[in-house]
């Protein structure tokens, strides 16, 4: 959920997004002298073959006969222009001299037919050749963009969590996201069409040279202005598309706003579904803004060129015409040289606009080079990692934790030092915000601390392997799971590697008491749950959902159980009723939970009041109450609410 207020995010969407600090350092300074013009094009085009080297590795790990296969079509299509314009200079002036001696022998005829018929067979195998590498590309197109995003969703399984708390992270994924879709396959299309275009030109230049050598020069000359300002302009466009990231965001955010079921109800109840279209209309018209102001400013310098071009070939043209007229030339002959013009022209301008197109390209796949190139911190300290001993009760202590969110400057957690025993059922006590499931993160290592030292076991559980960290901790999250599978398949989550175990899925359902609902769905443990992929899908509760999460812990063989507000969403009967459970679960392992209802705290061995991310107090239910400090006042105000209220009036949200 965005951390600003409706009113916050109006105003921020009418402000541009501050430029970063490395804004500066990317955008190319303009030159200020002829000297300075090295350093200028080097700024522009710094990095361009390291990230077209990147595309071609991406496009050779998807599939290295792509790379093959365009390679060969470029070589081809290369001198497929020029063979046609032969084979048309040829038929003109075969049909010239035919009329000039006012024949019609069948002879010159079948001449003119045998020239006919290789031309239209030339025209049906060019055609053929085409659609074949069309229908190649397509398929290449999403085996390439298939590749990219499952490298985007496997780095994404390695980033550290705290990554997931930084706006820039955010950009850079919607960044590489965006890449994932055809633009290398594009890029690459573009760099072999260029060896076509190259072949073409060269063999049109070899041909213009023999009737005007200035001709091929006076174009090329005049394709530079031309070649600037596209190259130019692709790079502003670059930069403006990577400064207004945040704009793509907030769009998608507030137009996700709008589809999303869950938000639905309280959209159209408060009516702020108006609120949330100006805001997409406010930040699309300052995002538009600036990329007509690109478009316009583009348009008018291409204009100027391109009449000051057309100009040019008008001249050449003219006189490639005189010399026909003078009967220096025949009249094929013009066919053939004019085309060569009109081909060498237009092929610069398009060597011109593929070599934009192709910077453009590389420049955006910067994104998905930062995106890669995240660095991943929770991994173990050590060269040889320790491994974690299953099937024993462990021990927990914090040394002096401090922990920071990233990109804020309030500690979360300060000076904490606090230790649950083996076998130990600790419970985290505070209020909101206390920094309770914080400390559980800190546990897990989901994030590791600021300053301090968290030991398993008597190690730095930096030293520990990940993976073999995680699979110890059963746990229940307070903003658990809800998957779009069946309701088996969703308990099945507590512990993939077992693999889907019917027994062991339905014990463990009945043991949360979701066994009592489950089997009165349409197709017991296969009924697909929610409706995002099946009309027929079922929508639950959210009281029926945390019993799902929960028997996803009885399903799961861990060390060390977690429990994050396990039953926030039940009734203090259910709630009992899972406890009661749970004292079978966590028989000889290590506890760890966290309830506001603090009559669930009275049978553990060890109490935590936390206040303000601190340590404030600590020691069994009797000792705290005897005691009379923060857990009394705590502990004796829900009381209080309890007998006033009623046994619901107890919960504290």
């Amino acid at each position: 959920m965005n951390k600003y207020s409706l009113t916050e995010q109006k105003v921020i969407t009418k402000m541009g997004p501050p430029r970063g600090p490395d804004y500066d350092k990317m955008k190319p300074k303009k030159p200020t002298g002829i000297k300075d013009v090295p350093r200028y094009l080097k700024e522009l085009f710094g990095g361009f073959n390291s990230r077209l080297f990147y595309i071609f590795r991406l496009v050779w790990e998807a599939k290295p006969w792509i790379l093959f296969l365009m390679m060969g079509y470029s070589l081809v299509s290369g001198v497929l222009p020029v063979i046609g314009a032969l084979i048309s200079k040829e038929l003109i002036n075969a049909l010239v001299s035919t009329v000039a001696a006012d024949t019609a022998g069948t002879v010159q005829f079948s001449a003119i037919m045998k020239l006919m018929i290789f031309q239209f067979g030339f025209i049906l195998l060019s055609a053929m050749i085409s659609l074949f590498y069309n229908m190649v590309i397509r398929i290449s197109g999403e085996l390439v963009t298939n590749h990219i995003k499952l490298k985007i969703l496997y780095k994404t399984k390695e980033v550290d969590m705290s990554s997931f708390d930084m706006p820039e992270f955010y950009e850079k994924l919607e960044n590489a996201s965006r890449e994932a879709g055809m633009r290398p396959i594009s890029i690459l299309q573009a760099v072999f069409g260029i060896i076509s275009s190259v072949i073409s030109l060269i063999s049109f230049i070899v041909i213009l040279v023999s009737v005007t050598p200035l001709a091929p020069v006076a174009i090329i000359v005049f394709s530079i202005p031309t070649a600037l300002i596209s190259f130019i302009y692709r790079r502003k466009n670059f930069e403006y598309m990577r400064r207004r990231s945040k704009d793509r965001r907030q769009m998608q955010y507030y137009s996700d706003l709008m589809t999303n079921k869950d938000m639905a109800k309280e959209i159209r109840m408060f009516n702020l579904s108006d609120t949330f279209i100006d805001c997409y209309k406010d930040t699309f018209s300052r995002y538009f803004l600036g990329i007509k102001k690109l478009i316009y400013a583009e348009s008018g310098w291409s204009v100027g060129v391109s009449l000051a071009s057309s100009g040019v070939n008008c001249a050449l043209f003219l006189y490639i015409a005189k010399k026909v007229f003078d009967g220096a030339i025949k009249v094929g002959d013009y066919t053939l040289y004019t085309g060569a013009l009109n081909s060498i022209a237009s092929g610069i301008s398009g060597l011109i606009s593929t070599f934009a197109m192709i910077y453009e390209g590389t420049l955006f796949i910067d994104n998905m080079i930062s995106f890669m190139k995240e660095e991943q911190h929770i991994k173990p300290t050590v060269d040889e990692p320790l491994h974690v001993t299953r099937g024993i009760a462990h021990r927990i202590e914090f040394r002096d934790v401090w922990f920071t969110y990233p990109g804020s400057d309030h500690p979360v957690i300060k000076h904490l030092d606090m230790t649950i025993r083996e076998g130990e059922t600790a419970v985290l006590v505070g209020l909101n915000g206390a920094g309770k499931t914080t400390i559980i993160k800190l546990l897990t290592r989901l994030y590791d601390p600021t300053e301090g030292v968290i030991l398993l076991d008597g190690e730095d559980i930096r030293k520990y392997d990940v993976k073999e960290l995680y699979d110890m901790f059963g746990i229940i999250f307070q903003d658990f799971g809800k998957y779009a599978f069946t309701a088996g398949e969703n308990i099945m989550f507590g512990q993939v590697d077992r693999g889907y175990d019917e027994s062991g899925i339905v014990e463990a359902a009945k043991n949360a008491d979701a066994d009592v609902f489950i089997s009165k769905l349409k197709n017991g443990y296969s009924t697909s749950l929610m409706k995002y992929f099946e009309p027929d899908g079922t929508e639950l509760s959210i009281g029926q959902w945390q019993k799902l999460s929960i028997a996803r812990a009885f399903y799961a063989s861990s060390d060390f159980m977690i429990l994050d507000e396990p039953t926030a969403s039940l009734d203090a009967i259910a709630e009992q009723e899972i406890f009661n459970e749970f004292e079978k679960l966590r028989e000889g392992k290590t506890t760890l939970f966290v309830s506001h209802r603090l009559s669930s705290a009275t049978t553990a061995s060890k109490i935590f009041v936390i206040e303000n991310g601190e340590l404030v107090e600590e020691g069994t239910h009797n000792e705290l109450m005897a005691a009379q400090g923060k857990y009394y006042n705590l502990f004796s105000t829900q009381a209080k609410r309890y007998v006033d209220g009623g046994a619901d009036g107890g919960e504290e949200d």
